[in-house]
Parts: structure tokens; sequence; C-alpha cells
């Protein structure tokens, strides 16, 4: 399943239209959410308005790279330059947007196979070219060129196929520009699926998610990725890696943006597509008591595809876009009365479970789960159709609200399950404080979502979700305080402090820079940790 993006600084594709773009009384809604008086449009710079500096790619070296990778594989259109100038992330996207090419990279490269890559990043350490991964382009990208004498970046979305799999063991080897839907489609073919089922699913590639966490950086940690992750093979300047007779490479690699080696290829632990797979929601009374619940079905066991809790801020937020602009029926209305009846109040937090298997176990494993839930003061909602399809519509909206003056921003975090709780409240409060400090007119402020899950035995990862209105001439200093806010609300309340040994394990990750990349071509706008 192929993507093609019409926008260069986002992620728009033919045939999907956002129903939030028409629906007014959703934005009247928001724009009374963030205390605004209106929320106006704010389109994006056109390419054709916008400037790209020259291309610093020498015509014998594109001559090289070309004789390497074919004519097809080395492109220096505007739009494929542009396209590749930034990620996705919000700063990217805001750079992008106010036609902020400057950081554009001089060429983008498509190898084809894993000997292609390994090849071109000789050529390029040789040539003393900068060279930046891009992969599905889903996390935050700067085609930076530090002392280079030109900067390309690696598009790999050739490299897209489900090269071996192993139905007696549960392996299967991919290519890591894989994209999500293909990745799915591919392994279905023999009866099999990884299940990974990130926000950015439709668009970032299976490299990408190995790469892209940033955990030295926020300190994120990736359990799901751990979970399926089996081997890898690496690209360097120096040779290729691959897990016989070395050390493991995963933890390496992880969140590690390319700036140790380019993934071409993973070993992900695979299982056989379930009879059944069924998805059912319950609502809490508050949100302690869904952590409690989602804690406890780890602890037991229970068996489950996924699970995730929406705190207070984003149960009322989906709520509320879903309602706007529809009249209550008497359905809706004997509902709310039947939860404000209950004393469910705007701390209500929202639970969605899925449950995979044959009839019989997915019936068992949801009549446990509603007992245990049901303890705890929950009532079902039902079977559930749209968490998938909300999640998944995530980059979209992200452009949508782009368009209306509206950023949207997230960060990833690990915890145990001792110290969830207090970092949540650390994070929530921090945002919420560092976007009313930082609000486009006084009194203004943002909303801060939650959601927590995958979980483990041993703790959970929260997705925290931020939205608020631009200042329209300062966006980006505005979104790096922002978010700056958060990490350091992050670290303090893990302990991150000056007493632990980050100097030491910094310097052996530039140890492992320096010797598999001598001549640091490897995206040099990433800082080792």
């Amino acid at each position: 399943m192929e993507h093609v993006q019409t926008r260069w600084n986002g992620w728009g594709s033919p045939g999907h239209d956002d129903p939030l773009v028409t629906n007014e009384p959703a934005w009247r809604w928001l724009a009374q959410a963030f205390a605004m008086p209106a929320l106006l449009a704010t389109p994006s710079r056109e390419l054709w308005d916008t400037t790209l500096p020259p291309s610093q790619l020498t015509e014998a070296a594109r001559q090289k790279l070309s004789a390497l990778l074919g004519e097809a594989g080395v492109r220096r259109s505007d739009f494929d330059r542009a396209r590749h100038a930034g990620g996705r992330g919000l700063c990217d996207l805001l750079r992008l947007r106010s036609g902020d090419l400057s950081a554009v990279p001089d060429a983008v490269l498509y190898p084809r196979t894993e000997v292609d890559v390994e090849a071109l990043l000789k050529l390029c350490a040789e040539m003393d070219i900068a060279v930046i991964p891009f992969g599905g382009g889903t996390g935050d990208v700067l085609a930076i060129r530090g002392s280079h004498g030109a900067a390309v970046a690696l598009n790999l979305t050739g490299l897209n196929r489900v090269s071996s799999v192993d139905t007696v063991s549960g392996l299967a080897e991919a290519q890591s520009g894989i994209l999500g839907p293909e990745l799915e489609r591919q392994l279905g073919a023999r009866g099999m699926m990884l299940g990974h089922r990130p926000e950015n699913f439709e668009f970032s590639s299976l490299g990408g998610w190995i790469a892209q966490p940033g955990a030295g950086q926020e300190a994120t940690r990736f359990g799901e990725v751990e979970d399926w992750l089996a081997g890898l093979r690496v690209a360097t300047p120096q040779g290729l890696l691959t897990p016989s007779g070395l050390p493991d490479l995963r933890h390496l690699m992880l969140g590690s943006r390319g700036a140790l080696g380019v993934i071409t290829s993973a070993t992900i632990r695979i299982r056989a597509i379930a009879q059944k797979e069924e998805h059912r929601a319950w609502l809490f009374p508050d949100f302690a008591s869904g952590l409690a619940v989602l804690r406890e079905a780890q602890r037991i066991g229970l068996p489950h595809a996924f699970m995730r809790l929406s705190d207070d801020g984003r149960t009322r937020l989906l709520h509320a876009l879903e309602q706007a602009g529809q009249d209550a029926d008497w359905t809706r209305r004997l509902f709310d009365i039947y939860l404000s009846v209950r004393r469910f109040d705007g701390n209500a937090a929202r639970l969605v479970a899925g449950f995979a298997g044959n009839e019989a176990e997915v019936a068992w494993a949801r009549k446990h789960f509603d007992s245990l839930a049901s303890r705890l003061g929950a009532i079902r909602l039902g079977k559930d159709t749209s968490w998938q399809s909300q999640r998944f519509a995530a980059p979209y909206r992200r452009d949508t609200l782009l368009d209306r003056g509206v950023s949207m921003d997230r960060l990833e975090l690990w915890a145990s399950w001792a110290t969830l709780p207090s970092l949540y409240l650390a994070v929530r409060a921090a945002l919420k404080q560092a976007m009313r400090a930082h609000a486009p007119r006084a009194g203004a402020h943002g909303l801060v979502l939650c959601e927590v899950g995958p979980a483990r035995i041993d703790g959970a990862t929260l997705t925290f979700t931020w939205l608020y209105p631009r200042i329209l001439d300062n966006a980006l200093p505005q979104a790096e305080a922002i978010r700056r806010a958060a990490l350091g609300a992050a670290q303090g309340a893990a302990g991150n402090g000056p007493h632990n040994n980050g100097t030491l394990v910094r310097e052996a990750l530039i140890g492992v820079k320096c010797a598999l990349d001598p001549k640091a071509i490897l995206n040099p706008g990433v800082m080792i940790p």
C-alpha cells in the first residue's frame, strides 16, 4: 500500500478528507477551550513562493552517485529537496511552513538494496558528503551538513520487502524502508502479523520505529520495540554490521537516528493472524482507577492484544470533537444523564482494550477483563471501532490544526508503575504552565492529553499530546520552549540529575561513533546524548 504525498511540508495525500476541516462547531469549541476569540486560517507558504539555496553537490560527485544508483536514484528537483528538508516533528513542520529551507539537502538518494546503502556510505565518506537518513520522515530530521562539502538525504523506501518468513520460529526478516501497511500486507500473505501500531503507522518505516525514538534525549523506553525486535543489519562507512559473531546491536541502535549507522534490515518476532480480534471500551470514574486496571491486567497476565488508557483531558477532547456539530438526540441525552447519576464527571478516563484469538479465547478474555474493570467502578461502552482510525488520522489532523493556527506536539516517556503517577503529574503541570506562559494573548492556554500504553508488568509508556494556539510571528521559539519544559519536567521526575553517569555513557558512544563513522558523515545534526 503506497501513499503519495501531495504536500512537501505535511502529510496530505489524495483522497483524504479530514472531517474537522469543515466542522465549524468543533473549531468554535476548540477556540473556547483555548480561551481564544477565534481560530483563523493560517496557510503555509507555497513551494513556488520560497527560494532554495543552490545544490552544493558537485557534478563529479553526482556522476559517481548516479553510476552507483542510476539517474533516478539521485534526485535534485525542488520538490524532492524541499520534502526532505525536515522530518514531520512539529519544529520541522513549523520551519517548512514558514518557508525556511536553509537546511535543505543538496540531493536525495534512493538506494534499492543493502549493497547500495553500504557502497554509497563508503563513497560519501570518500567525497566528504554528509548523509542524513530520512526513512519514512516521521521523526525530527534536519539536513545539516556540518563541516562537510555537501549533504544528501537518504530515502530508504526502496528497501521495502519482507525477505524471509519463518512461521515455525515466529521470525521474519524485513528491509528497513518498508512502511507499516506494506509490512503487514506482506506478512499477512503468509498468515502472519507483527501487530505494532504506532500513531504514524501509515507513513513510518520499520527502520524508523527502531532508529527514531530519540531515547537518549527524551528518556524514552520503547518496551514494545524491545519485545518484537530480534536482530539488526546495519550499514556504516566502515562496512556492514550483522548479528553473527558481534555484540547485540539492538540497544545501541534504538533511538540512534542514523548517527551510528543506517539500519538496512531487521529480524522481527511475528505471530499468526488471530481468527478474531475485538476492541472494547470502558469508562472509568478517574484516571487512577484506569491505571489500576491496566497494572493489574499485566500482573495477572490477562490475555489481550493491546490496551490504551486515555486520561480525562484526552477523553473530554475526543468526546467533544465527536459531538460538535451534531444535534444531541435522546439516546445521547439519556446516556449523559446516566453518567451523571453514576457520578462520572470531567475526571472520567476511557480505556480501549483489544482481545485476539478464537471465539472462545476472545470471549474468556473479555469476560475476565470486564469483571476486573467493574470491580473498580467502570461501565461498559461496548464495541469500539474508532480507536485505530482516530489514531491513524493524527498525522493528517496535525496538518489540519496547523492550517488553523493550532500546534500539536507529542512526547513518549517510559515509567515504572511506581514512578508513573508522579511523572504524569509533573509533565502535565509543566506543559500547562508553559503553554500559559507562551500564549498569543493573556489568559489563553493549551490542552494536555495523555494516553497510557503499551504496558508491561514493570511499567508503561505515557504518550503526551499537547495542543495550543500559536504565536503566529514567533511559533518556532514558542514550540521549542514548551517542549523544553516537558523534557525538563520528565528528567526531574525521573531523577536524571548531574549525579548520573551520563558523561561516561556519552564518551562510550562517541568512541563507537569514531569507530563506525571516523569522518562523521552520518547525520551531523544529531548530537550524541
